[in-house]
C-alpha cells in the first residue's frame, strides 16, 4: 500500500527532491527532534543539514544563486519536514517569506544584494507584522517611521518574531505618513523596511533590541521574540520595492505563501500522528487481541487517514494556484483553515489511541499534542480565514438580482 498524502503530477526532480528531504527526516530530526525540544534547544547542526541540502535557497531563482523550485515542491518539502519536529519547518519558513517578497517586490539592487546570500543560508529571514496590541488587525499598527534626509528612523514595538534572534534580516511592516495625507486608509499608508541585524540577543544594531526568547506551550526549539525599536535608523534605500505605502500589499503576498506553509506543516504533523497512532495500535493489546483489531480504534484510524488525505490534497491545490500566477487567497484560507483543524483532530485521536501512555514525555504523541495548537493561530485565527473565505466567495458567487 502507498503512503498517504501522495501527490500526483511530480516530475523526476520534484520526486529526487522529496526522497532526499525524507531520508533527512528520518536520520537527522526524528531521532533527535523530542529530546532537543524538551530542551528548547535550537537545532544547529540540522539547520546546517538543511544548508547542505541548498533549501534555503529552495524558492529563490537559480540566476541568484537558488534551485528554482515551485511553491508545490517547498511545500511538499515543508510537509516532510514538518513530519519530522514541526519547529524546524517554521526556521526556514520565515526565511522563505522574505525571501518570496523580495523575489516579487524587491528593487534589482535590493535582489541582487540580497538573494544570493538568502540562498546560501548566509542571510536568514524573518518577518514582523504583529505587534503586542493586536492579532489579526494589521490597520492598528501604531509602530512608525519617519523620513530623515536620505534615511527613515523607526519606532515602536513588535510581537511574535519567529526567528528573532537567529535571524540576520527582518522583514518590519510600520506605518509611514510621508507622503499619505491624514485620512488615508491605513493600509495605504503602511511600508515595509529591510532590516539588517546581528543575530542574537539585546542589542543587536544601534536603536534595535531583540529581548530573549518567550516561553511557549510547544513549538520550542525556534526562538519566538519582541522586536524593540527606539530611534532605529535605515537607509531610504532598505524599503521594500523602493517606493512607501506599498507594505500591507506585498505582506499579504508574503502571507498567502505563509498560509500555505502551514498547511502544509499542519499535514505533515497529521501525518506523523497517524502513524505513530496507527503503529501504537498494533503494538498494544487488549482483552486478547491488538487494539487496532477493535472497531472503535479501526474507525478512529479510518476518519484520521481520511483527514490526512483531504489536507493534503487542499494544500497542494493552493500550491499550485499560487505556482499557476493567480490569485490563491481563498484556496490559501481553506486549505491553512481545513488543515489547522483536521491537525489537531488526528493528533488528539493518535493521543487517545496512546491512552495513559500519550501523557507520558516518553511517547512523541505528547510533543505533538504541544504543537498542534500553534497552526490554529499562525498566519491567521481561524476566524480571520472564514472572513478571507466568505469575502472571497461572495465576489465569486455575487447575485445579480
Amino acid at each position: 500500500m502507498a503512503r498517504l498524502a501522495q501527490t500526483a503530477g511530480l516530475t523526476d526532480i520534484q520526486q529526487e527532491i522529496l526522497s532526499t528531504v525524507r531520508d533527512f527526516v528520518d536520520k537527522e530530526i526524528l531521532p533527535v527532534a523530542t529530546e532537543l525540544e524538551h530542551r528548547d534547544e535550537y537545532p544547529q547542526q540540522i539547520v546546517d543539514g538543511l544548508k547542505e541540502l541548498g533549501l534555503f535557497g529552495l524558492m529563490i531563482p537559480e540566476e541568484y544563486g537558488g534551485l528554482g523550485e515551485s511553491l508545490l515542491t517547498y511545500a511538499l518539502c515543508v510537509e516532510e519536514i514538518a513530519r519530522g519536529w514541526m519547529s524546524v519547518s517554521g526556521i526556514i519558513n520565515t526565511h522563505f517569506i522574505v525571501a518570496y517578497m523580495l523575489k516579487q517586490h524587491g528593487t534589482q539592487e535590493q535582489k541582487d544584494y540580497f538573494l544570493p546570500k538568502m540562498a546560501l543560508g548566509e542571510i536568514r529571514g524573518a518577518f514582523s507584522m504583529s505587534e503586542p496590541g493586536l492579532g489579526s488587525d494589521v490597520s492598528a499598527i501604531t509602530s512608525k517611521a519617519v523620513r530623515d534626509g536620505d534615511e527613515y528612523v523607526l519606532n515602536g514595538q513588535k510581537m511574535w518574531l519567529t526567528n528573532g534572534g537567529t535571524s540576520t534580516l527582518v522583514a518590519v511592516l510600520v506605518r509611514s505618513d510621508e507622503g499619505h495625507p491624514e485620512g488615508t486608509a491605513p493600509h495605504k499608508s503602511m511600508t515595509t523596511f529591510l532590516v539588517e541585524k546581528e543575530p542574537g540577543f539585546g542589542e543587536v544594531r544601534p536603536g534595535l533590541t531583540i529581548p530573549g526568547k518567550i516561553d511557549k506551550m510547544g513549538y520550542k526549539g525556534v526562538d519566538t521574540t519582541e522586536l524593540i525599536m527606539d530611534g532605529l535608523r535605515i537607509p531610504a534605500d532598505r524599503v521594500l520595492g523602493g517606493a512607501t505605502g506599498r507594505g500591507f500589499y506585498q505582506m499579504m503576498d508574503g502571507v498567502e505563501v505563509g498560509r500555505v506553509n502551514v498547511a502544509a506543516r499542519g499535514c505533515g504533523v497529521a501525518q506523523r500522528a497517524f502513524e505513530l497512532g496507527i503503529q501504537y495500535a498494533q503494538q498494544r493489546h487488549t482483552f486478547g487481541k491488538q487494539i487496532a483489531q477493535h472497531q472503535a480504534i479501526q474507525f478512529k484510524l479510518a476518519e484520521m487517514a481520511t483527514k490526512v488525505e483531504a489536507a493534503h490534497a487542499m494544500m497542494v491545490n493552493a500550491a499550485r494556484k499560487k505556482d499557476s500566477g493567480e490569485r490563491n487567497d481563498l484556496e490559501a484560507g481553506m486549505a491553512k483553515y481545513l488543515a489547522s483543524e483536521y491537525c489537531k483532530e488526528v493528533v488528539e485521536d493518535a493521543f487517545r489511541i496512546h491512552g495513559g501512555y500519550g501523557f507520558s514525555k516518553e511517547y512523541e504523541i505528547e510533543r505533538l499534542y504541544r504543537e498542534a495548537p500553534m497552526l490554529l493561530i499562525g498566519e491567521g485565527t481561524a476566524e480571520i480565514q472564514k472572513m478571507i473565505i466568505g469575502r472571497r466567495l461572495l465576489e465569486e458567487y455575487r447575485f445579480q438580482g
